[in-house]
């Protein structure tokens, strides 16, 4: 189920619809804010909530594929479902190749929209916590300096400490003595389970 602090964002420039489908997510009590227009809603956009985005595609000014561009070039875990009263399909294969993950028509079925919305606040809840720990990794390695991401960079390649050496020029007890402060400056428990966050996280070095 979804975090009770889970969001669902409504960017339709359709005062109306918003208002409806705001009263529809609070009759089975999710909260909605609802933006008539991008530029407000880039505004009033909180990251740090997990949340989808329920979104037109066609709309004054900036359109909901220029929100889906902002969004992915800010790398945001939101999961976005379009809408749209003038659909077709190379319009949602256009949204679902970009990383949306439904496409509905107007007017669409309360009940559908509903279980679509319950779905996409689960996946959000997931995005949104895989984005933390991605970001917790981040800040870890954040703390080393550029020669101790150089060897650690050569860790995750799979080289051991008297291949980095000789690579480095250096000699082996030097490589082992950066090894030992990247572990205690990350908090890892182990080279090894550092490098695994690393890779799951997709991190870079």
């Amino acid at each position: 189920m979804h975090s009770p602090e889970a969001l669902v964002y409504i960017v339709d420039d359709d005062e109306e619809l918003c208002k409806s489908l705001a009263w529809l997510l609070e009759s089975v009590s999710i909260k909605s804010r609802s933006f008539y227009d991008v530029a407000s809603f880039l505004e009033g956009y909180d990251p740090l909530t997990p949340s989808c985005l329920v979104l037109d595609v066609r709309m004054p000014r900036a359109g909901g594929f220029q929100l889906q561009e902002t969004l992915n070039q800010i790398s945001s875990p939101i999961p976005i479902i379009f809408v749209s009263a003038h659909g077709d399909i190379r319009m949602s294969v256009k949204a679902l190749r970009q990383g949306a993950v439904n496409f509905l028509e107007k007017p669409y079925d309360p009940q559908h929209m509903l279980d679509v919305v319950q779905e996409t606040l689960e996946l959000a809840q997931e995005r949104f916590e895989a984005n933390q720990d991605r970001r917790e990794v981040e800040l870890r390695i954040s703390a080393l300096t550029p020669r101790e991401r150089e060897i650690l960079s050569l860790v995750i390649d799979g080289l051991p400490s008297q291949n980095i050496a000789r690579k480095l020029g250096t000699s082996v007890k030097t490589v082992d003595v950066h090894r030992t402060r990247i572990k205690a400056k990350t908090g890892a428990d182990s080279i090894a389970t550092l490098v695994r966050d690393i890779l799951q996280h997709n991190v870079q070095v």
